[in-house]
């Protein structure tokens, strides 16, 4: 009853904001126009073509027209344009991104939860999912279980782009851009006739910037800049009177830096010490100090073919990608505390290090580093030496935090054979199978920092000049097999019904390719799990039947009223690392925690129920939408980072039960003929209701999902003279408070409890334990702006992203037994201008 009570007074706050500010409000689906009447939006939320207003479901539609007057290329800037949708990408590596749809999140080293469509064709790997996909004509994101329609990878939802499909006349355009930073952009595509029947498009994109940020000890700006480019070709052809082939095929390259974290440490006791022992992560001041010059590599390579041939009742779709994306990166390590390689004692490597250590810190005397840090006479922990010693976080000047060398390398290969009927009916219905196999390898070296830069590959031995102190290195095999259809059923001109059902089973295995070999700091092995026996290889299926209901029902020509329910699904898998073991030996036999992790992590399920009503009015000048969700999660995966004098430790766990509700309100008002308001809100509660992970956390809310977001906004599109118009649009987006772990208003042990009490300084162990209030990211609101001028086949436009250059954070990484968080900023302010021309 409470959770009733909260759900509706969260609906009738959404109203009555928007009733108060109804003419600030004004976007449906934020930005979810094309600055058109809803009712001419033809979307493809079901696989077939269907008027938007007529989907039952709540959809963001962005059109070819705002794709241009808001220069959105990629997910991340899409994503700020739709409510109820957070997104983190890029803080560890480019292909490092997880979508969070109304309290569902992709978990790192985990499968995604949205799906990602391309002209029909399911992407399957995660490193995708912030890349430019080609010269794009329409963005459909679909929020709720999506995996009995779209497949695999979609319980939150999914994310459907078109992109430009050649015709039968010469067409094309080039953008070029230029912005702080030394920031530039620049892409053009052309298509081409190449025949009767046949056309072409081949389409291109570079984009290179400094980034914000300055790595002070380097001198230069190595902690956020990149260079991307990539070409995309696209040739449809007509091979029979109703039979059409359209083939695909894109490059891309990245190369920029990675591992764009500060630390940020959780310790109340040690405040008197120096308060930057106890940071509220909103407080942090970052600045970068990396003695290693971080590097991040990303290639990917695709091909698809898709064929269509249409029956004279039924339509036969069939298609087959080949993907290959491989990612690499080098940053400085996060081993810096606990005497990891600063003891000088036992091995010649551990020798080295400490001589090493001794060296740059003492060549760092004076110079300012990131608090708590501080250089003491002797390289050791400051627990160990409290009159000498030093305290090292991660990512610092010196070599006493060793580096990092990581590999993801990832193909696929996958299918689809559908039969559906025409369309137009009654009673619509499809029918298909689909196949997938992925190869995978994922790869975590860390090493000694001996000064002399980083060694790229898995293993160094002893002796070289980056010897290898700690590996994981894992092949993942995966088969997925699936089975679906649906129907569509108008009982009236008034109501429809919908069934759709998708099987799946997953096949997965997972081998180590550690060598046995032994650490040269601690004479153990150099996979911390092998201390407990070889690593075996391991094996498992997961089934899932994804059913998805849903009904529509006119209550006037002009305003639906729809509901749905579905189930969705995320495989289980792999930490296969001897995780299970490391983490009980390490933190619940040392220092007391409850924590439980399994070398086997299960699958994640979700029952979502959705209802509202949309529609238009005054002529299609106002459309709105009003929707109410509830959704249960069971056994929701979440990405773990655990840090010791082991090294270091990437897991993810399972919090066995979540439930999400909340309302989300889109308006769209054209109040003149060229002046359009826009506005949404979306609510989201949550809370966790049972995890024997961490059993204190039972009450918290869903990590990674935004109490709320907003969007406000306006545009203007006036005449100036008879061959341009002058173009004014500014987008406002308000993301609510968030937090990122499943800890929060919680106090945790942590190493130092359990070192302090037998270290120099004798401490009770209740002295070491962290305090994690202080991690919730606050809300914030960005500003976009882009003001200029546009012909039939030209515009000028000056652009201003986060005009009031607003601070927030975009990632905050809980290293719960540690003590700390991992934390990385958001973008700042950035002017440009960006001129194109179009034939």
């Amino acid at each position: 009853m409470a959770h009733t009570k909260t759900f509706l007074a969260t609906g009738a706050a959404a109203v009555a904001l928007a009733a108060a500010h109804q003419t600030a409000l004004a976007q449906t689906s934020g930005a979810a126009t094309g600055n058109m009447a809803e009712d001419v939006i033809i979307v493809t939320a079901r696989r077939q073509n269907e008027v938007l207003s007529d989907v039952p479901a709540s959809i963001t539609v962005l059109s070819a027209e705002t794709l241009e007057r808001t220069g959105v290329n990629t997910a991340d800037e899409f994503v700020q344009l739709t409510p109820g949708v957070t997104i983190v990408t890029g803080t560890a590596e480019a292909g490092d991104t997880q979508i969070n749809i109304r309290g569902i999140n992709g978990a790192r080293d985990a499968e995604s939860s949205v799906a990602l469509v391309v002209d029909g064709i399911l992407k399957t790997n995660t490193a995708q999912l912030n890349q430019d996909q080609g010269t794009l004509r329409q963005i459909e994101v679909l929020k709720g279980p999506q995996g009995a329609l779209y497949g695999r990878n979609a319980a939150a939802g999914a994310i459907v782009l078109q992109t430009l499909k050649p015709g039968d006349v010469l067409e094309g355009g080039i953008e070029v851009s230029a912005a702080e930073d030394s920031t530039y952009r620049a892409s053009a595509y052309v298509s081409t006739p190449l025949g009767e029947g046949i056309g072409l498009v081949l389409s291109g994109s570079y984009y290179t910037t400094d980034g914000f940020y300055r790595n002070d000890f380097l001198g230069s700006k190595t902690v956020d800049d990149q260079e991307i480019w990539s070409i995309d070709g696209r040739v449809v052809a007509d091979i029979g009177p109703a039979t059409e082939l359209d083939v695909k095929a894109r490059y891309a390259d990245l190369s920029g830096a990675s591992i764009a974290f500060n630390a940020a440490f959780h310790l109340p006791n040690f405040a008197g010490a120096n308060p930057a022992f106890f940071e509220d992560v909103n407080d942090h001041p970052f600045n970068f100090y990396s003695n290693i010059r971080p590097t991040n590599d990303q290639k990917t390579f695709e091909a698809s073919a898709k064929i269509t041939h249409e029956f004279e009742a039924v339509t036969l779709t069939a298609w087959a990608l080949y993907s290959d994306v491989d990612q690499s990166l080098t940053a400085d390590g996060t081993s810096a505390d606990f005497a990891r390689f600063t003891f000088p004692a036992g091995t010649d490597a551990s020798v080295a290090a400490s001589n090493a250590c001794f060296a740059s810190t003492a060549a760092l005397t004076g110079y300012p580093l990131n608090p708590p840090t501080f250089i003491g006479a002797t390289p050791v922990p400051f627990i160990f030496d409290p009159a000498n010693g030093s305290t090292f976080g991660p990512y610092s000047p010196t070599t006493c935090d060793g580096t990092q060398y990581q590999i993801r390398e990832q193909s696929d290969i996958s299918g689809e054979i559908r039969i559906a009927s025409n369309g137009d009916e009654v009673f619509d219905w499809q029918l298909g199978l689909y196949y997938l196999h992925i190869d995978r390898k994922v790869g975590v070296s860390l090493g000694a920092d001996l000064g002399q830069g980083i060694i790229r590959e898995l293993y160094n031995a002893p002796g070289t000049s980056n010897p290898t102190t700690q590996l994981y290195y894992d092949d993942f095999s995966t088969d997925v097999y699936a089975a679906f259809g649906s129907v569509d059923f108008e009982v009236t001109p008034r109501f429809d019904l919908g069934l759709a059902l998708r099987y799946d089973i997953e096949d997965r295995s997972v081998s180590s390719l550690v060598p046995v070999a032994t650490d040269p700091f601690t004479g153990g092995p150099i996979n911390p799990g092998q201390a407990f026996g070889p690593i075996p290889d391991q094996s498992q299926t997961f089934k899932q039947i994804q059913p998805k209901v849903s009904l529509r029902y006119a209550i006037t020509d002009d305003v639906n009223f729809y509901a749905n329910w579905g189930i969705g699904f995320k495989s289980g898998g792999f930490n296969n690392q001897g995780s299970a073991a490391i983490v009980d030996q390490a933190f619940n036999q040392f220092i007391g925690t409850n924590v439980l992790i399994n070398d086997l992590y299960r699958k994640e399920k979700s029952s979502a129920f959705e209802a509202g009503i949309k529609g238009s009015a005054l002529n299609g000048s106002l459309t709105f939408d009003l929707a109410g969700y509830y959704t249960k999660i069971d056994d929701m995966q979440f990405f773990e980072f655990f840090v010791g004098a082991f090294g270091l430790l990437r897991v993810v766990s399972n919090i066995d039960e979540v439930e999400v509700y909340g309302g989300e309100f889109n308006i769209n008002a054209e109040i003149v003929e060229g002046w359009d308001l826009y506005g949404a809100i979306n609510v989201t509660e949550s809370e966790i209701k049972a995890n024997a992970s961490r059993p204190q956390t039972v009450g918290n809310k869903s990590p990674y999902t935004a109490d709320y977001t907003i969007n406000l906004g306006t545009q203007v599109v006036a005449p100036i003279a008879a061959t341009f118009d002058m173009v004014l649009r500014a987008d406002y987006r308000i993301t609510g408070p968030t937090w990122f772990h499943t800890l929060q208003d919680d106090m945790n042990p942590t190493l130092f409890s359990g070192l302090l009490p037998g270290s120099a300084l004798a401490l009770p162990a209740f002295v070491g334990d962290a305090d994690y209030s202080i991690t919730r990211r606050e809300a914030f609101g960005v500003m976009n702006l882009r003001f200029g001028f546009e012909g039939e086949n030209w515009n000028v436009t000056a652009f201003a992203e986060n005009l009031f250059n607003r601070k927030y954070l975009n990632e905050v990484i809980t290293a719960a037994e540690f003590g700390g968080s991992f934390i990385s900023p958001g973008g700042l302010r950035r002017l440009g201008v960006e001129v194109g021309y179009k034939f």
